[in-house]
């Protein structure tokens, strides 16, 4: 533990109370993961503290569960908007073809479609369907 991790005043983080990794100064701070497994949401309240890890690189917000609502649940309207969006991943821009999994990002496109294309034709092929998409 470095000793600039540990800030409860928050002086030297702008206000905000800064603790080392794995330090946990109250039960009722906790960060987003951790109130989502308990099925709460942070509800729009600003961080409470933070915790400090990776040598300074990386900060996680704590959150008062006190102040956490419920997670809203899953409707039949939200549920078929996820589907959707899923669908719209799965969906190849240049072949139409709904597969199993998402699209990879790095490509753009499905695997057979990419599959022994030059980069530079992938790349047409992608601005050509985008710019088709977007006329549609």
């Amino acid at each position: 533990m470095r000793a600039s991790d540990l800030d409860p005043t928050g002086e030297h983080h702008g206000g905000l109370p800064t603790y080392p990794w794995r330090y946990q100064p109250s039960p009722d701070l906790m960060t987003r993961r951790q109130l989502r497994a308990v099925g709460l949401r942070i509800g729009g309240q600003e961080p409470a503290a933070q915790v400090v890890c990776r040598g300074g690189l990386r900060f996680a917000y704590l959150y008062r569960r006190s102040l956490a609502l419920p997670v809203r649940p899953m409707t039949a309207a939200r549920w078929a908007a996820h589907q959707r969006m899923m669908l719209a991943r799965r969906t190849c821009p240049l072949c139409r073809a709904a597969g199993e999994h998402c699209i990879p990002t790095g490509l753009g496109c499905c695997l057979d479609c990419a599959d022994g294309l030059a980069l530079a034709e992938l790349d047409q092929l992608l601005r050509l369907a985008r710019a088709a998409a977007v006329s549609a």
